[in-house]
């Protein structure tokens, strides 16, 4: 937890720095810098950087007509997000049916969320526009050289080349990362769903009624709370399972293939390898047919007698073995679909690994009389670990989304029988991540999607933080040396 605070105490700093250096800039800057509040050019004007100046008014000019001519429209009706229904309304003067002029709920709340981020960056760039006349000012009155608007550009290829080259990443993440992030919490507190479905019909503000309803339980009307807890536990044991399974699995693998006694190494190897070639899509759906309650698995099972023998101690009570439609048999045969998809690609990265293992280390213990046992559970274990366990922590992250495994072996094939479930729309072997697609896709439930969403990003969020801090914190190295 160390890494945490010492991280969230940087960011307040920085952010502190920031503003000290802002409110400096103003009590201390001339007439010039003070009327930088206003134009942004006029502290570059004074310095005879007149491209600067003009490039900064152009900018502030750009956001004042910005602000009038766009945000306006949207911003002042953030609040309700629409009052006006659309509806078919006679116009008088061609006696023809028009559409009136309404509101989209939708549409309000996007352009309004997108009008506070620039606004947003525009008060950083006016503050630190501020600061940057402060600077100029301080140079010239300490008679240093300023910068022409060549020389800042030179500098911008040269010594501040890392901000040219991350300017444009910068602006993805923002608009394509940050935005839908922020749209996804605000649809979260509002009741957008199938019966409020803009441009139809208007959504508005519901404040933290969705997230009552995720943590609540209790009669066939709220049933949200009763599916969550048992999806959410559904995600972690599933993400718990197939990240060790795969992980030690992929590791055995690479120890039986790296091992003298094992022949046509080769051969093994490019038969697991073609797992990862082949597309998931198209393995899982063959799977999925082999393993359906007609499939060629069950006729198998059927013809050696072991249904009958299943039915008959009562495991089941079907004429065939429910693989993926029956709650703890899909659950199951989940885990184990995935190890045959996971354990190669865990190899691959296992095999390049122990090709690093410290020889010197293994010569030793073999001197020293340690067994093959005791040399990889003291040496080649926890070198793996130390070298691995970041990639770990993200196999569990990735595994708590892994939508391809769940969606393709069980979309179409498993139907729940527990009303409750079906109520929410969710399956007992929906991860988070299928439920929302589900409760979108099939069922346009906007609002409680976005609800599990923030959830999804909280849970992995603080499993994140804390595992990296754990793996990364302290002199690992050290202990392992």
């Amino acid at each position: 937890m160390t890494a945490i605070k010492n991280g969230v105490a940087g960011f307040f700093a920085a952010l502190g720095s920031f503003f000290g250096s802002f409110f400096n800039a103003i009590a201390r800057g001339d007439a010039f810098v003070k009327l930088s509040l206003i134009i942004w050019g006029a502290g570059y004007f004074k310095r005879k950087q007149y491209v600067k100046a003009l490039l900064m008014t152009l900018l502030e000019v750009g956001v004042i007509l910005f602000s009038v001519f766009f945000a306006m429209q949207y911003v002042p009706k953030f609040g309700t997000l629409g009052t006006v229904q659309m509806e078919q309304v006679l116009n008088m003067q061609t006696m023809q049916m028009e559409f009136n002029d309404f509101d989209n709920s939708f549409l309000i709340l996007l352009f309004s969320l997108f009008s506070f981020v620039v606004w947003a960056v525009a008060i950083v760039v006016w503050m630190r526009n501020v600061v940057n006349a402060y600077a100029l000012q301080q140079a010239a009155e300490a008679g240093e050289h300023i910068n022409s608007f060549k020389e800042d550009l030179r500098t911008f290829i040269g010594e501040k080349f890392h901000v040219t080259l991350l300017s444009l990443p910068v602006l993805g993440i923002v608009v394509f990362t940050v935005v839908p992030i922020l749209l996804l919490i605000f649809v979260a507190f509002t009741n957008y769903d199938q019966q409020h479905m803009p441009p139809n019909a208007l959504f508005t503000w519901v404040g933290l009624n969705n997230f009552k309803s995720l943590f609540s339980s209790g009669g066939m009307t709220v049933t949200f709370g009763y599916a969550f807890v048992r999806v959410l536990g559904w995600t972690l044991v599933w993400s718990f399972f197939a990240t060790l399974t795969t992980y030690f699995g992929g590791i055995l693998m690479s120890l039986l293939l790296n091992s003298k006694k094992t022949r046509v190494p080769k051969l093994w190897r490019l038969l697991l390898v073609i797992t990862i070639a082949v597309p998931q899509f198209v393995s899982l759906l063959l799977v999925r047919n082999f393993f359906s309650n007609g499939g060629i698995v069950n006729t198998i099972c059927a013809n050696i007698g072991l249904t009958g023998f299943l039915r008959d101690v009562g495991l089941i009570s079907t004429s065939y073995i429910p693989f993926l439609t029956a709650p703890g048999w899909a659950h199951v045969m989940i885990i184990l679909i995935n190890i045959w998809i996971g354990v190669p690609y865990q190899m691959l990265i296992a095999t390049g690994v122990l090709m690093n293992l410290p020889t010197d280390q293994l010569e030793s213990a073999r001197v020293d009389g340690a067994n093959k046992f005791q040399t990889f559970r003291y040496i080649t274990m926890p070198y793996l670990l130390q070298v691995t366990a970041p990639t770990l922590v993200t196999d569990f992250v990735k595994n708590i989304n892994n939508f391809n495994v769940i969606y393709l072996l069980t979309d179409g094939v498993y139907t729940t029988t527990n009303q409750l479930m079906a109520n929410s729309q969710a399956k007992e072997v929906d991860l988070l991540v299928t439920w929302l697609f589900n409760l979108t896709q099939n069922y346009y439930n906007y609002k409680m999607a976005a609800v599990i969403g923030i959830m999804v990003f909280i849970v992995c969020a603080v499993f994140t933080l804390i595992a990296f801090n754990f793996v990364i914190g302290g002199d690992k190295e050290g202990t392992y040396q």
